[in-house]
């Protein structure tokens, strides 16, 4: 019987159990109840609210603008619409950074406001002092490495992190100094199959990849990338389980068509 199965709530035990049978976690982003709704009753393990709600749902061209309000907004929605599932929500860029006494009370209005059960923040040995004041009100953190959307402008691009040997050393590292200071898992983002492999096999936490090949402990993908409702963006490592965009157009077109030549409402659809 698989751990998944058996639980009647997905917490940050039952992952480190997960991760110890080498049982897969899955986890998908939501921001709305609706969604968060349908996803938890399809099995998903954990729900990230995730501060990608700026570019799919605020139509930002960044993860940069989006308010901790809003964050809180989003995740109090999806807490409303779950049973099941371990609901992460990400600190967004500005709340903790370069201020561990800040990071601490942006996580706490978090917790407080929205119902959400732990948060992430990007980052390595540079947030290690806010991970571990955070985790001193009792909040789990989980992290993040990697490409790390909220510092676009210091990289200036989108492509694979740590290629070359020292900054791959520096990866594990920092991947190591997040599970000491206290991390429950850790989010990978597009690096090298083979570095996620090793850094997965050398920490005891879960390691949870996008874009970084098969051998960490699970995967995680944005829900409107998966689900086709975004269409601009193809990046090798997502699979599109749906084609909403044209699905949703079509539908849309239909409906527009009914109106206009007075197919709908028919007698049927009326009182």
């Amino acid at each position: 019987m698989s751990v998944n199965k058996e639980v009647k709530r997905v917490t940050t035990h039952v992952l480190l159990e997960m991760k110890r049978k080498g049982e897969k976690i899955a986890m998908l982003t939501a921001y709305d109840f609706s969604m968060a709704r349908i996803i938890d009753h399809a099995g998903i393990d954990i729900i990230l609210v995730g501060d990608s709600a700026s570019n799919v749902m605020a139509g930002h061209q960044t993860t940069l603008p989006i308010t901790l309000d809003q964050m809180i907004y989003h995740a109090s929605s999806v807490i409303r619409g779950i049973n099941r599932a371990l609901v992460v929500v990400d600190l967004p860029f500005g709340s903790y950074q370069g201020n561990s006494k800040e990071a601490l009370n942006s996580a706490i209005k978090i917790m407080k406001e929205s119902g959400a059960h732990a948060v992430k923040l990007e980052g390595g040995r540079e947030v290690k002092e806010s991970i571990e004041r955070i985790l001193t009100a009792g909040i789990p953190v989980m992290g993040h490495l990697g490409l790390t959307p909220q510092s676009i402008y210091k990289f200036g691009t989108y492509t694979v992190r740590a290629k070359e040997e020292y900054e791959a050393e520096l990866l594990i590292e920092d991947a190591i100094i997040l599970e000491k200071s206290g991390c429950f898992a850790i989010v990978l983002e597009k690096i090298p199959a083979s570095l996620a492999q090793k850094v997965a096999k050398q920490l005891t936490i879960p390691v949870i990849g996008i874009g970084a090949g098969g051998g960490v402990d699970g995967q995680v993908l944005v829900l409107h990338d998966m689900l086709g409702i975004t269409n601009e963006f193809s990046p090798r490592f997502l699979r599109r389980y749906l084609n909403l965009f044209d699905d949703i157009t079509k539908a849309v077109g239909n409906y527009v068509k009914d109106v206009k030549s007075n197919d709908f409402p028919n007698s049927g659809e009326q009182y």
